[in-house]
């Protein structure tokens, strides 16, 4: 049970412990392939300093995953293929592999993502289920996260009348919530589902940023209707306006703590958001997107309003005089890799900032990152941000 080709070996690196998006990336690019690649990378873990042995997936497992996600009648998309949807992979960080039920056409579709409280009114659930029934109906696909609240609403009315994606957390056959199972397959039958996350595997809270990536990465647009402050749907908002993405905000009362997340978008400015037609106005036209969708390295959509920049999600720290201009020299690998570890902590830090302040070379320091990652010493977090490990299984 060991099937030969590329996609069990991209698969296998996409796999292994210490390759993140970007790193798995890099080892494609130093090496030329994937079997060359994994040859190479417990050397190249040992050379950064890794002290554990590293982790490759054994064939076995990767065919297993491979034939148990055929047997499921899902499909397995590696960034490169054909099929693999383009305005993910336009994201920096977009996601070596996916795993897919239904239809991995509908990936390529034209998206907006609509996302809020799993604690929703029924005013704000019965707003969701309204936009995603009218977009559904001109053709666009709705994504959300198969959530309670209002993913499920989303879900629901973008079924009466046409297709809709979810984005889960776990393996695809670890429907979560558990009575979401029978809305999955529904999904899965009309439209798709879709995961970064390994067969078998159940959803922990740190694979919900992974699947917020998802459903920013794949949209032209991202809609809160109710959603707290610094919850997981604001997140997902930032991770869109990072991506270049446009940014929708359902209006609230003041009193409610569910309308507090949408306010404040709005606040930054987000698109205020009554009916689908302010959704409509604000999407690139056809020509924008499918040259956004060719060019897999901007990561930046031509857009006419949403945020004017990403907010992390997490406090950023004050604002320092810039450095002055560094000479373009990659400098010495320990210096470098010094720089970097001293500026981390266990708060995310976003990997732009590193740049600016570390007195290197940006492809320097990028490299060093992909060596700290492999050998265990950091974690890079989607949006862009790095963090000391302790963070990592906490969500």
């Amino acid at each position: 049970m060991t099937p030969a080709g590329p996609l069990a070996a991209r698969l296998r690196l996409a796999r292994s412990e210490g390759v993140g998006p970007v790193g798995y990336r890099k080892l494609l690019l130093d090496y030329g392939d994937a079997e060359r690649a994994l040859a190479a990378l417990p050397a190249r873990a040992r050379a950064a300093g890794r002290a554990k042995v590293l982790r490759i997936p054994p064939a076995d497992e990767i065919a297993a995953e491979i034939e148990g996600t055929a047997a499921l009648g899902g499909r397995i998309l590696m960034l490169g293929d054909p099929d693999y949807p383009p305005l993910l992979a336009a994201i920096h960080d977009a996601p070596p592999a996916l795993s897919v039920l239904g239809d991995p056409a509908r990936l390529n579709g034209s998206c907006v993502a609509i996302v809020g409280a799993r604690n929703a009114s029924s005013n704000g659930a019965r707003m969701a289920e309204s936009l995603a029934a009218t977009l559904a109906a001109q053709g666009i696909t709705v994504v959300s996260g198969l959530a309670r609240g209002i993913d499920a609403a989303a879900h629901a009315g973008a079924l009466r009348t046409g297709t809709t994606i979810a984005a889960v957390a776990g393996g695809l056959d670890r429907p979560y919530p558990a009575e979401h199972a029978q809305l999955q397959d529904r999904i899965a039958q009309y439209g798709a589902v879709v995961t970064e996350t390994p067969l078998g595997v159940a959803p922990q809270s740190r694979h919900f940023p992974r699947r917020n990536r998802l459903i920013a990465g794949l949209s032209l647009g991202c809609v809160v209707v109710e959603a707290a402050l610094r919850s997981g749907s604001l997140i997902t908002a930032d991770l869109a306006a990072g991506y270049g993405r446009t940014v929708f905000a359902v209006p609230g009362s003041p009193l409610d703590p569910r309308s507090r997340g949408a306010n404040s978008l709005l606040r930054r400015g987000a698109i205020l958001t009554e009916s689908e037609n302010d959704i409509l106005a604000e999407l690139p036209d056809a020509a924008a997107r499918d040259l956004f969708s060719a060019d897999g390295t901007t990561g930046a959509l031509p857009r006419p309003g949403g945020l004017a920049q990403s907010r992390a999600p997490w406090p950023e720290p004050p604002p320092q005089a810039d450095p002055e201009p560094r000479p373009d020299t990659p400098g010495e690998p320990s210096d470098i890799r010094q720089a970097i570890l001293t500026l981390l902590s266990f708060t995310p830090t976003p990997v732009d900032d590193l740049v600016r302040r570390c007195q290197f070379s940006t492809s320097a320091i990028l490299t060093v990152l992909s060596e700290l990652e492999l050998a265990g010493d950091i974690e890079t977090l989607p949006g862009g941000s790095v963090v000391l490990p302790s963070l990592s299984d906490g969500g």
